[in-house]
C-alpha cells in the first residue's frame, strides 16, 4: 500500500483497538439489545461517521490544534463530557423495560425505533470526544513510511481503512447483542437494569473525559 509501514500490524492494531470497550461500544450495544439489530447499525454508522469527521479534521490540522490549544481542546472535552453525561441520565431516567406480554428484545418497539435519532446520539457521541482527534495524530503517523511520496494522502488512507475495519467490528457488536437479546433468557426482565448500568457507565466516562487533560493515555 502506497507509503505504508507494517500495513498488517496496522490493521491488526486498528481491530484489537476496535474490539476495546468505551462509549461507542457501549452505545452499540446498548440500543441493539433494546431496540434490534437496525437500531445497532444506525448507532454504528453514526459512530463511524463521527470518526471520519475526526480523520479528516486530523489530515487537515483540526487535529495539532487540538493537541496544541488549551483552550480549543478544554472547550470540546467539556461539550463532550456533558453530552455522554446527558446520555447516561436519560438513560437512567428511561421507563421500566417491557412486561411479559409485550416485544421481545431486539424486536423493534410498538412506537418504532427514531433510526435517525440513534444515529445522531451516535454521532455526537464521538464527534464531542477530543480525544479520538488526538488518537489518529499519534496512531496513524506510526504507519507512514518515511519515504511516502504524499503522507497527507497516506494519512488519509489508513484513517479510511481504520474506520472500515471500526465499522466492521461495530456491525460485529450490534448482531451479537442483538442475537443475544433474541435468545438469552431473562434478558427482556433485565432491560431495566441493563439501561441503568449503562447509564452509569456513560455518566462515568463522561466525568473520566471532563477530569482528562489534553494529552493521549
Amino acid at each position: 500500500m502506497m507509503g505504508v509501514d507494517n500495513l498488517g500490524l496496522f490493521i491488526a492494531s486498528g481491530v484489537l483497538l476496535n474490539l476495546t470497550p468505551g462509549p461507542d461500544v457501549l452505545y452499540i450495544v446498548s440500543q441493539s439489545l433494546r431496540s434490534g439489530l437496525k437500531a445497532g447499525i444506525c448507532a454504528v454508522m453514526g459512530i463511524t461517521a463521527g470518526c471520519f469527521v475526526h480523520m479528516t479534521g486530523a489530515a487537515l490540522g483540526v487535529g495539532v490544534l487540538l493537541a496544541t490549544s488549551a483552550a480549543a481542546f478544554h472547550a470540546l472535552k467539556w461539550a463532550g463530557a456533558a453530552y455522554l453525561v446527558y446520555v447516561g441520565l436519560q438513560l437512567l431516567w428511561r421507563r421500566s423495560a417491557p412486561t411479559a406480554e409485550g416485544p421481545l428484545p431486539g424486536d423493534p418497539q410498538p412506537e418504532g425505533v427514531a433510526l435517525r435519532t440513534v444515529f445522531f446520539k451516535g454521532f455526537m457521541t464521538n464527534l464531542l470526544n477530543p480525544k479520538v482527534a488526538l488518537f489518529f495524530l499519534a496512531f496513524v503517523p506510526q504507519f507512514i513510511a518515511a519515504d511516502a511520496a504524499s503522507p497527507t494522502l497516506t494519512f488519509v488512507l489508513l484513517g479510511c481503512l481504520f474506520n472500515l475495519n471500526g465499522l466492521m467490528v461495530g456491525v460485529a457488536w450490534a448482531m451479537s447483542a442483538a442475537w443475544l437479546a433474541r435468545r438469552a433468557f431473562g434478558v427482556q426482565k433485565s432491560l431495566q437494569g441493563l439501561d441503568r448500568i449503562a447509564g452509569l457507565l456513560f455518566v462515568g466516562f463522561g466525568v473520566r473525559l471532563a477530569l482528562s487533560d489534553a494529552t493521549l493515555r
